[in-house]
């Protein structure tokens, strides 16, 4: 569930699998097979794309729909 979140959120901000790869500091192919789910994603990469979405790392991971962050 989680790998689709990830990147329907990077594509409705039209960027490319690289861009993301770079803010995380990680490559392309990495980035890549996090989002087709294929490699597990290190809570600290978790966190990070939360945070740059503004979203929950709840919302993320699939156990809300809401994307808004309690603040």
């Amino acid at each position: 569930m989680q790998y689709i979140r990830i990147r329907n959120l990077r594509e409705d901000k039209d960027l490319t699998q690289q861009q993301m790869a770079d803010y995380l500091h990680c490559s392309q192919r990495a980035y890549s097979h996090y989002e087709t789910g294929t490699r597990y994603i290190p809570t600290e990469i978790l966190i990070k794309i939360a945070d740059f979405h503004d979203v929950s790392v709840d919302y993320l991971l699939g156990r809300t729909d809401k994307k808004e962050i309690n603040k």
